[in-house]
């Protein structure tokens, strides 16, 4: 009888299905009810607000592919850190499209109630998305 997907399968497969695809609603095998997405950048968002905000991204973003580059689970807790790079190809924050390729990191912690991810806590810099696609300049006089 085949092993039951472990946490580091079930998030490399419903990451790679919502933000390599866009097909979002494979998030609902891996959120639990009550699910909250915490970020400096935004409000925490629910499931539904989560999903929009993958489908926006991938609008702007239409080649969009994201990397899991490391994956640490522990108990209930579950480190990714990650990378995502794409065109700039669509508005996005009300700049219209660049045709710049761009590239962001961060890392995403996660705590599950068993088999479903119950909260996570988001960090990466912005700054970074909004410098490589013109709509802020760092580093110049």
């Amino acid at each position: 009888m085949p092993h039951p997907e472990t946490r580091r399968e079930l998030i490399e497969r419903v990451w790679a299905r919502a933000w390599n695809l866009g097909e979002v609603d494979a998030l609902d095998g891996l959120l639990a009810d009550g699910y909250r997405r915490h970020s400096a950048e935004s409000p925490p968002q629910d499931p539904e607000a989560f999903k929009a905000s993958i489908l926006a991204t991938r609008s702007a973003f239409p080649d969009l592919a994201t990397t899991l580059d490391e994956i640490v689970v522990e108990g209930d807790r579950a480190a990714i850190r990650w990378h995502s790079t794409g065109t700039h190809q669509g508005p996005l924050m009300g700049v219209p499209a660049t045709g710049r390729v761009v590239r962001v990191g961060g890392a995403t912690f996660a705590r599950f109630e068993g088999d479903r991810i119950a909260e996570e806590v988001v960090t990466w810099d912005p700054r970074a998305l909004l410098t490589a696609i013109g709509i802020i300049s760092v580093g110049q006089d």
